[in-house]
């Protein structure tokens, strides 16, 4: 039987529109990783599960030469054949959004995390047209069937539930979380596009920027915060998160209380001076006033930290600094970090 009339049976066999997955608590909202923890303990699954999954995601790939196709690729769900080159890519989170549209692919399908706009402003131009299939923690199976994709790109973290009927649609290609593991998943969604060599280039150019801009800004490096107002928590995102690597990639220092192997720790608003630092750059998901940022910036401890008596502390994009967990986001983080730090 072919992948697609699998696929429809498969569809058959399950409820028909949005099935929900459990991907995590509300993952959706962030870059990569799960939201339990309390106060300010430290959230996501401690350093030891951080360097197992750095590990794991280093052996995926593809020993495919370029242009060979088929090509079988290592993934954090086994092994996946291509048997042709992709042309009809259906992406289940922002990561894999960022990662095809930087390597000039025009997904046909898109699952954009809870409460969002769809398609990320600063790849809109880019992207194309692409399709909603749900979203990143209700994928919409009969939509993505619709779509006849060659190529499902997602991740564990994500959709482990659902990776069975996904792979009975089309090849699906799984990493094994979004966030600090992305410059690994773009290599590894590029092996799947056999844009292997354009995806280690546009490393190449980031690492650079990130070093220049480290060089740039000088011996006496300032201190950086990176605090988040979620309806949920709100949070000072750590080593392993999106914007922690790109952080350590420029060598820009943490406070101490931010040094630790995980995605972020908690604070409530009654503890936000633990957020002091010689630069606050604050993000919000979704709707500010869901939030209880105004409940912690109206406390007098905030007015007093340094960053924010020194006019440091600031307002930044969320979809790039926090959601964006891909090259050209990444990118747009390192320009932002020089037009407030570099003189």
């Amino acid at each position: 039987m072919s992948l697609r009339r699998r696929g429809v049976t498969a569809l058959a066999l399950t409820v028909t529109g949005a099935l929900s997955l459990a991907a995590c608590g509300s993952a959706g909202q962030d870059g990569g990783g799960s939201d339990h923890g309390a106060g300010s303990k430290a959230v996501a699954q401690g350093g030891k599960d951080f360097g197992k999954a750095a590990e794991e995601t280093s052996k995926m790939g593809t020993d495919a030469a370029p242009g060979q196709f088929p090509r079988t690729v290592r993934h954090a769900m086994g092994r996946t054949t291509l048997k042709a080159a992709p042309k009809r890519v259906v992406v289940l989170d922002v990561g894999e959004l960022d990662n095809v549209v930087s390597l000039g692919v025009k997904p046909v399908g898109y699952a954009p995390a809870e409460g969002d706009g769809g398609i990320p402003d600063y790849l809109r131009k880019a992207a194309g047209d692409p399709k909603s299939v749900g979203t990143v923690n209700s994928l919409n199976l009969e939509a993505i069937n619709q779509l006849k994709p060659d190529l499902i790109l997602g991740s564990k973290l994500r959709a482990e539930k659902q990776y069975q009927n996904l792979a009975k649609i089309a090849p699906t290609v799984f990493s094994i979380r979004p966030g600090f593991t992305w410059k690994q998943n773009f290599l590894l969604n590029a092996a799947a596009l056999d844009k292997t060599g354009e995806a280690k280039a546009k490393l190449a150019a980031y690492q650079e920027k990130a070093r220049k801009l480290g060089a740039d800004i000088g011996p006496d490096k300032p201190t950086i915060t990176m605090l988040r107002y979620m309806p949920q928590f709100t949070r000072l995102y750590a080593k392993q998160s999106f914007i922690g690597t790109i952080l350590q990639d420029a060598g820009l220092p943490r406070p101490k209380n931010q040094q630790v192997n995980d995605l972020a720790t908690e604070v409530s608003p009654e503890n936000i001076n633990q957020a002091d630092a010689d630069w606050i750059f604050t993000g919000v998901y979704g709707d500010p006033k869901s939030t209880k940022r105004d409940t912690a910036e109206g406390n007098p401890l905030w007015k007093n930290l340094k960053a924010v008596k020194a006019g440091h502390a600031k307002d930044v994009k969320d979809e790039t600094w926090y959601l964006g967990l891909g090259v050209t986001a990444a990118d747009s983080v390192l320009d932002d970090l020089r037009g407030y730090l570099v003189k």
